[in-house]
């Protein structure tokens, strides 16, 4: 049984105008400083929102910039943001797409950029997967372009990761793209189904919709026999559960060992957003069986809050909290919520938030604190390192907005 405080004096978070509010609010905190006018945005900003590192750019934060932005012009229909979407989108063609070395196939995305300097030009499932995301997004905002780049995004992730044998895809090559790594990982995947739900909603092509079907089946039904219906996040090339995959790094940021409560509650999501498309029995099922499996592990008894990780044996590995764990709580409960009426998945909402409120959003300058110590405490003054850019607090809020607007 989760054990929770009480709730005094907050703000009413099942409120439309609360989500609103607290979109602008983010989205104010990165306004004065994010956008870049020699091309694309600043990535890595200090509590206060000023920039640290003004010359790298990471794919992922590139890409996730045009989700917010254009995801916000979707909500808000402020011109602005659609712009500022359009002027990210240039900024992977010009600076992220290395040229083009297959026949017939389009440039790959690199990894990490230093100014002039290529710093990582591998070729990503991962980071293609945001392209992808990315570019969804921004035909939904009417952006010249983006539906070429919508389909150029398809077709590399088609080429270079898609395993037809497995129903999954590879994880990275590397910059000749004449090399296929040997790992194989969940994460990569869980956010190529993301952008497939995009691209579908984006398109109405098919295509898309029964990829992240084959996938979303793989990883939440087929693969968890060994696991007790949990998702592993490493494996071999054949696709065998790898346990000790980076067994000494649970708190790696791309690829850490262990469960993950916050990939459990986010598959929960996208499986219930596959199923507005393409209703199946299992995906409500595997929906609450993830979810309720990684509030019950992943709960912190002591100080509440979800962990980052947790071993086979059910010990904490990672004990800090990570904004991006308690978003994508907050977002998967509210949709189990709307589609079963269950108030205990309204009580997570509410908890989930009272503790974000309380130890992660940053009430002084905006946006969230990037991880927290087990108790709450402030560790670092990075609000926002490569990668972070609040995408998932923002598409969070968008994803409620949406269940609510939906139900």
């Amino acid at each position: 049984m989760i054990g929770y405080g009480v709730l005094t004096s907050y703000p009413d978070f099942t409120s439309p105008e609360f989500l609103t509010d607290h979109i602008a609010s983010i989205l104010d905190f990165y306004a004065p400083h994010a956008y870049d006018p020699k091309g694309g945005f600043f990535h890595h900003f200090l509590d206060d929102g000023s920039v640290y590192d003004d010359t790298t750019r990471h794919l992922v934060s590139s890409t996730r910039f045009v989700f917010n932005y254009a995801s916000a012009f979707l909500h808000n229909g402020k011109e602005k943001h659609r712009q500022w979407a359009a002027h990210g989108l240039a900024y992977l063609r010009s600076h992220h797409q290395m040229p083009a070395l297959r026949r017939n196939l389009p440039g790959h995305f690199c990894w990490q950029r230093n100014d002039t300097d290529i710093e990582d030009a591998r070729a990503m499932a991962y980071g293609h997967a945001f392209v992808m995301l990315a570019a969804a997004h921004g035909v939904r905002a009417d952006i010249d372009s983006a539906a070429d780049l919508l389909e150029e995004s398809w077709q590399l992730m088609e080429e270079l990761f898609w395993d037809a044998d497995h129903g999954a895809y590879a994880d990275e090559r590397d910059q000749t793209l004449d090399i296929l790594s040997n790992y194989r990982g969940q994460n990569a995947n869980m956010h190529a189904v993301e952008a497939l739900l995009a691209a579908y909603e984006s398109t109405n092509e098919t295509r898309y919709l029964d990829r992240a079907s084959i996938i979303s089946h793989k990883f939440t039904v087929a693969m968890t026999g060994l696991t007790n219906g949990q998702i592993w996040e490493h494996y071999t090339t054949d696709w065998q559960h790898d346990w000790y995959y980076n067994i000494d790094n649970p708190d790696d940021l791309f690829k850490p060992w262990g469960y993950q409560p916050g990939h459990q509650v986010e598959w929960a999501k996208l499986l219930l957003q596959l199923n507005r498309h393409q209703p199946a029995d299992w995906h409500l099922d595997r929906a609450c069986g993830l979810f309720n499996s990684a509030m019950e592990k992943g709960w912190d008894p002591v100080y509440g809050g979800l962990v980052y990780g947790y071993a086979p044996d059910n010990s904490f590995c990672d004990i800090n909290k990570y904004f991006w764990v308690q978003a994508e709580a907050i977002a998967a409960s509210w949709r189990l919520f709307s589609v079963t009426g269950k108030q205990s998945y309204r009580q997570h909402y509410l908890h989930l938030w009272q503790w974000s409120w309380d130890h992660l959003v940053d009430h002084k300058h905006g946006a969230w604190f990037r991880i927290v110590t087990r108790d709450g405490q402030w560790i670092e003054p990075y609000k926002s390192p490569a990668g972070k850019v609040d995408y998932h607090t923002l598409g969070a809020c968008y994803d409620i907005l949406d269940a609510m607007k939906s139900k």
